[in-house]
């Protein structure tokens, strides 16, 4: 397989397009199979493609695997701070929350829990402050 930069002799436009051989395009051109995808016109040139050449830096998907390694590290502590200093409630955060608003139960230290995004929305209507906190479960490596 071969990539061409191809360009329109009428309306300069350019594009990318991959051919089995260069023979296969310079086929394919006679046998007027190839246009402009902007214009339509046939009148198309093909430009030499320089090959990709590796370089020293780390490809990029080695680059956002670590900024995922590093943004699982930093969101696990913040779950280890939120475990010490706040009292789970698991899925009776709604019901724990509304209650501790509206004063009937005090607590000393701030809750967490889970709930649906629909129950989210009631309680923010409700006046009800909330955070949503992404989390990576324990298992998870």
């Amino acid at each position: 397989m071969i990539k061409y930069r191809l360009g329109c002799k009428d309306c300069n436009n350019t594009f990318d397009s991959w051919f089995s051989s260069s023979k296969e395009f310079d086929k394919l051109k006679k046998m007027k199979l190839i246009n402009c995808n902007s214009c339509n016109s046939l009148k198309i040139d093909k430009s030499i493609m320089s090959p990709r050449i590796l370089s020293s830096t780390k490809p990029q998907t080695e680059k956002n695997l670590n900024k995922f390694i590093k943004m699982k590290s930093k969101i696990k502590e913040f779950q280890s701070f939120i475990k010490k200093n706040f009292k789970y409630v698991g899925q009776n955060f709604t019901y724990e929350a509304r209650s501790i608003h509206y004063g009937n139960k005090k607590t000393e230290k701030a809750i967490y829990g889970n709930a649906s995004p629909e129950q989210i929305k009631e309680l923010k209507e409700e006046g009800i402050e909330t955070t949503l906190i992404p989390w990576v479960n324990d298992k998870d490596n």
